[in-house]
């Protein structure tokens, strides 16, 4: 008898947060939630999620994705099926589609190593492996410096060997950062997040003094599309640029990076769709000696990171995990290894649960 996709859901948690964070200033995260089940009884959780809130158009096309593509239908794999949904989009558009898009494949690929009986590592193809962790997390916009460096004193305590705080491109980044490199030694290494806040002039004033204190790389100093600009950065900086947590489409990443404009390439879970194109994505990468990091969840991460070389750096950016159990612990080295329970291990927690539940 032929297995089907017997029984689906999409439902959504608003998840509010203490303090604003990031670069943002986050308060509020919307998660979508999907499960599956087959009609074996195996159940893939996903989910995906909208940073800012407003995710409610982003769960409702999860459920019409669903009903449309997944219940009642054989069960395929989950490439497959992501190739068949993503297709339906050429009218439509990628926004709230691929967010929605994102939590589906995520439960398909866990309901896949299930069905095999296999962490998700060995279900895409991997061998589990320790992975590089660096922290990024506690710092926000608006810190003052002697905060940012506290904060980096405190990940360096806890065992991290690569911190990542924000910057603006503003004068004052070069105090900012000297104060880190002062509060923590030069056996730290320290990546930098300016979160697309820099124009081209300020852009290249922050990869000057990134260069003076051996900074490995910049994040997003202009944003994704901004072609020209990062070309102009290229030609006038040796600092290393990572850009791609706000990028939805794998070709324009593949763009920057076969044009030499992105040397880190750092998709995003929600934005790029799930973990089927961050696959792809990093074996595009992994041909073109193009490092990968993706955009925080190391826990999950790591998975993908078992499959394809590439994946070197995960970041650590605390933010859902309070809605799940099962993350894989960081090591005393500051890495991070595969959950060894079937899928990628990890199930609602009491808090999710309350949440649902109101």
């Amino acid at each position: 008898m032929t297995c089907v996709w017997k029984r689906t859901e999409a439902k959504l948690i608003r998840f509010d947060l203490e303090r604003p964070v990031g670069g943002s200033g986050v308060n509020r995260v919307d998660v979508v939630i999907v499960e599956i089940q087959d009609s074996e009884g195996f159940v893939g959780l996903g989910f995906s999620y909208v940073l800012g809130g407003d995710g409610g158009m982003s769960a409702r096309v999860a459920d019409h994705l669903l009903r449309t593509f997944v219940t009642g239908q054989p069960v395929i794999p989950p490439r497959a099926l992501w190739k068949q949904i993503e297709k339906s989009f050429n009218r439509s558009g990628l926004g709230p589609n691929m967010i929605g898009l994102a939590a589906i494949d995520t439960a398909c690929w866990d309901l896949e190593a299930k069905r095999r009986g296999v962490p998700l590592a060995v279900a895409m193809g991997g061998q589990p492996r320790q992975v590089s962790v660096y922290a990024s997390g506690n710092y926000s916009a608006g810190q003052s410096t002697t905060e940012v460096a506290e904060t980096t004193a405190a990940h360096v305590s806890r065992g991290y060997r690569w911190v990542k705080p924000r910057v603006s491109g503003a004068q004052s980044d070069i105090e900012l950062i000297s104060a880190v490199r002062d509060s923590i030694g030069s056996g730290v290494g320290i990546m930098l997040d300016a979160n697309e806040k820099c124009d081209l002039v300020s852009a290249k004033r922050l990869l000057r003094v990134a260069q003076e204190f051996d900074v490995l790389f910049v994040e997003e100093p202009l944003p994704a599309r901004a072609l020209q600009g990062l070309g102009a950065l290229k030609r006038s900086s040796a600092v290393p640029i990572a850009i791609g947590e706000h990028v939805q489409d794998v070709s324009l990443l593949t763009n920057l990076m076969t044009r030499g404009l992105a040397d880190i390439v750092q998709p995003d879970l929600a934005m790029i769709g799930g973990l089927t194109p961050t696959y792809d994505l990093a074996l595009i990468a992994e041909s073109l000696d193009v490092v990968v990091s993706p955009h925080f969840l190391p826990g999950l991460f790591v998975h993908v990171a078992a499959a394809v070389s590439s994946i070197r750096w995960l970041e650590d950016f605390p933010l859902l995990e309070p809605l799940f159990e099962g993350w894989p612990a960081m090591s005393q080295e500051s890495t991070v290894y595969p959950s060894d329970k079937q899928g990628h291990g990890l199930v609602l927690s009491e808090l999710s649960l309350s949440i649902l539940n109101r």
